[in-house]
């Protein structure tokens, strides 16, 4: 078997799971829909993929490099709901009893850390999947890492299907969505310049380098003149948008093998929580 590595985005998958389940909670009134979702989630991933490595990246908080460029990044994002925040433990637990590797860097953006740990793992010869539905991880899409948005688990993303999904090219990502901007992290972009009309820019002269250096050439007028306004803005979204691929991390890749998870623990776990079909699986699993 190859080896394999992979990368989830641990609140990525999280929120997935608490707004796809609905009401689900044990007898007493604890909620589990988003314990439930990941632990489901994570099997499907495990069942494709059977991956030799592992590892779980929770976010650690906002670089202040960031919010130094950008006084509003992030900050229209709702708290995380009470009765998610009530599951984190638990799915701590989870991990633990299945022994596989977790992580979180204070200060650091969960989107920096797997990029960091992909091009670590990459380097080091292993296959690289990133389980992420971000799209500022489609700038490390190449070589030996690829994507893997959490609903569609089966289908890998990379430069072919990143050109196709975006219209440019992973070495273009950033200098796309530095025009374009990106809603979810509350970056604004060139207003009038869209996903297409950025891509479009970019496959004809290839850098936004190249564009700025040529605005005088470029048609219509009214594009011109929306990136000569707003060209602080977009060389400024360049530094907010471009992952740290190099973080100092203590943790390396041979540190998140899959290890045989603790089937004691993780019965008890499962009948605390009342998750009856998953100890049932357990049961059988553990007795063949």
């Amino acid at each position: 078997m190859n080896s394999r590595i992979i990368l989830i985005d641990a609140l990525g998958v999280i929120y997935r799971s608490f707004y796809a389940i609905k009401a689900l909670a044990t007898s007493a009134g604890r909620p589990t829909n988003a314990v439930y979702g990941f632990i489901k989630t994570f099997a499907q991933i495990r069942r494709v993929w059977q991956p030799t490595h592992v590892c779980v990246v929770f976010d650690g908080g906002l670089p202040e490099k960031r919010k130094k460029l950008l006084e509003t990044y992030k900050s229209q994002r709702p708290p995380m709901p009470d009765q998610l925040r009530l599951q984190l433990d638990d799915i701590r637990e989870y991990l633990d009893a299945a022994r596989l590797f977790n992580l979180r860097v204070e200060g650091q953006e969960a989107d920096d850390v797997l990029a960091s740990i992909a091009v670590q793992a990459a380097d080091s010869g292993l296959e690289t999947l990133v389980v992420s539905s971000d799209k500022d991880l489609l700038q490390i899409a190449g070589g030996k890492i690829s994507l893997v948005a959490p609903g569609k688990i089966e289908d890998k993303i990379g430069p072919a299907e990143v050109k196709l999904k975006t219209g440019v090219l992973p070495e273009q990502i950033v200098e796309w969505l530095a025009m374009v901007g990106d809603s979810s992290d509350n970056i604004p972009g060139v207003p009038g310049i869209g996903a297409k009309t950025a891509a479009k820019l970019l496959g004809q002269w290839g850098s936004l380098g190249e564009i700025l250096a040529n605005l005088e050439r470029l048609d219509p007028e009214k594009t011109r003149r929306l990136l000569q306004e707003h060209r602080e803005t977009v060389l400024r979204n360049v530094e907010l948008i471009t992952l740290d691929k190099r973080l100092p991390l203590s943790s390396r890749p041979e540190d998140m093998l899959v290890e045989l998870q603790d089937g004691a623990r993780l019965q008890a776990f499962f009948k605390r929580l009342e998750f009856h079909s998953l100890a049932a699986e357990l049961d059988v699993k553990r007795a063949t």
